[in-house]
């Protein structure tokens, strides 16, 4: 993926990569029927990523929001309360506009940041830092954001040493709940050491385990 600056704007038009109905898969969430609002573009380029973000279009801001309240309904009743803002990198567009929009309708309000960028939003939203690292350590998490930032979640893998671990972010003096991924590399063996090397962290440092449940269930 191409690395991509931050977009300027007053977040009356987005750039939308897709938008679902699904069942959220991680984190704290988990399990919960939600619309995902999937944005383009991102400012960093991992090369685990295993998310498609760059084949996005330009929409308005109502036209998101009509598709987000046609998403949460079924037969004209609202089954999905949370919507799910992630990428790409939220921050990297001007997102304000959609999260004041979206906790007006009634929504429970979700983003994920890899914590490089903030940009204002209402204190109804729920914010999960997921930290990346450029091969010399994790990249910094932005003042600003960490007192915002509802829990981490960091990707653990067995065979990459840059991600074997978690790392002192902010998470102890902010008291943070801590959530470990297993990496998705595609492939069983791996798979399921990063499984295991999640668990025991988990099970060794209090951590909680996050597993991607829309994988397991073969849904978006």
């Amino acid at each position: 993926n191409p690395i991509r600056q931050p977009v300027q704007g007053d977040g009356m038009t987005l750039n939308v990569q897709s938008m679902f109905a699904t069942l959220q898969g991680e984190g704290i969430y988990a399990g919960w029927p939600a619309v995902f609002i999937r944005l383009g573009g991102c400012n960093l380029a991992c090369a685990f990523c295993d998310t498609e973000f760059e084949s996005f279009t330009s929409m308005t801001l109502d036209a998101v929001m009509q598709n987000v309240k046609d998403l949460a309904q079924k037969n004209e009743k609202r089954i999905r309360h949370l919507a799910v803002i992630t990428g790409g990198e939220p921050f990297l567009q001007p997102i304000g506009k959609l999260c004041e929009a979206l906790v007006a309708e009634g929504f429970q309000v979700q983003i994920e940041t890899n914590g490089t960028l903030y940009r204002e939003l209402p204190q109804e939203v729920d914010i999960i830092c997921s930290p990346k690292n450029n091969g010399k350590g994790y990249f910094p998490v932005r003042p600003d954001l960490l007192a915002r930032v509802n829990a981490f979640k960091f990707i653990i893998s067995a065979q990459n040493p840059d991600y074997a671990d978690i790392a002192e972010v902010g998470q102890g003096a902010n008291d943070t709940p801590v959530y470990v991924q297993p990496m998705d590399e595609y492939d069983a063996a791996k798979n399921a050491a990063n499984l295991k090397r999640a668990t025991a962290l988990a099970m060794e440092n209090g951590y909680r385990l996050s597993v991607q449940l829309h994988k397991m269930t073969g849904i978006e």
